[in-house]
């Protein structure tokens, strides 16, 4: 409350007496003041002018002793008094209030500023967390898509085997049935291999008389080789060349060392349309290879060291070994074991 807001009140008490030698004198006694507030001012004086009036009265007319009228005017002040030193309280516990508040509203500002940044940061570590989260989930829903792929296809994969299984278990089951049908024959069948043998190495011209090879076949250290001097349109490639061998239970010639090599030479006579024999030589993923799965194991045998795949080797007497396409046509030598006699 400002100090302009306070105004005092006074207590005052009139008494008139008259006398024939003197005239008329008033006298006046102010008791106390107090301050109070302009809004209850207009009140306080209204009812102090009151009280003074009704106790000027009751002198007048009653004629009070100024014992009691001293009384009631103490009792007067004493009630102002006190009503002066709650405004005081009042006032004072306005102000202190008026303190508190100025000094929370200065200091306010920079706590909120304070926790508007805490709770930010909060905001923008949770939103962090989020994304982080997102993103990990994003990845295990593509990692469990790629699982579930994997199974159907693993699923399938297992339904196919089982099915093949299946098919195999029934050949099997047939082919015990086969062989158990033909346990009888096999004698029969032994015979019937020992007797083509026997005919074919043993030939009935002019009574018995077995060879190591069979008619039309050369034999050489412990193979027999025939060597098939087709000329074209009669030639065939590498790969038909070695399907004739395989006809004649033999395959292309294998050569192993230098011996061999040389007798290979001499069974591939240079004539008119034949440029090389196919030999059981080819590259195969950047490796001379034979038809027995061997590698070539001396690289000076051949004009064209570099294994091209496509590529198969041809011999032909005094001319050595040549590189050349697969799917061209030549003759060819066919070899196999000989029989012993």
């Amino acid at each position: 409350m400002a100090e302009d807001e306070v105004s005092y009140a006074s207590v005052a008490v009139k008494s008139k007496k008259q006398h024939q030698s003197q005239g008329k004198n008033e006298e006046e006694t102010v008791y106390d003041e107090v301050k109070v507030n302009k809004e209850a001012k207009a009140v306080d004086d209204a009812e102090v002018e009151n009280q003074n009036e009704s106790v000027q009265q009751t002198l007048d007319t009653k004629g009070l002793l100024p014992d009691k009228a001293a009384e009631r005017c103490r009792r007067y002040q004493q009630l102002c008094c006190c009503f002066g030193i709650l405004c005081v309280i009042l006032v004072l516990s306005i102000i202190g209030i008026c303190v508190y508040f100025t000094t929370v509203h200065e200091s306010t500002p920079n706590e909120l500023i304070q926790l508007m940044s805490t709770q930010k940061e909060k905001i923008q570590n949770l939103t962090d967390l989020n994304n982080k989260l997102s993103s990990d989930y994003a990845n295990l829903t593509s990692v469990s898509m790629a699982l579930n792929n994997n199974i159907t296809t693993l699923t399938a994969e297992k339904h196919n085997l089982t099915s093949l299984n299946e098919e195999l278990m029934k050949q099997k089951k047939n082919l015990t049935e086969i062989m158990d049908g033909s346990n009888g024959n096999w004698n029969e069948l032994n015979v019937s291999r020992a007797q083509w043998s026997i005919d074919a190495y043993c030939p009935k011209t002019n009574g018995r008389s077995c060879t190591s090879c069979q008619d039309g076949w050369k034999y050489k250290l412990s193979s027999c080789y025939a060597y098939v001097d087709y000329k074209s349109p009669n030639q065939r490639t590498w790969e038909g060349a070695r399907e004739d061998c395989r006809i004649k239970k033999s395959d292309l010639t294998v050569v192993y060392d230098q011996t061999e090599k040389d007798y290979v030479n001499t069974i591939s006579p240079d004539s008119d349309g034949i440029k090389g024999y196919w030999i059981g030589l080819r590259a195969v993923e950047g490796k001379w290879k034979w038809t027995d799965g061997s590698n070539l194991t001396n690289q000076t045998w051949i004009q064209q060291q570099n294994a091209t795949d496509g590529y198969c080797v041809t011999s032909l007497k005094d001319k050595g070994w040549k590189t050349v396409n697969c799917n061209e046509t030549n003759a060819w030598i066919c070899e196999k074991k000989a029989l012993s006699v």
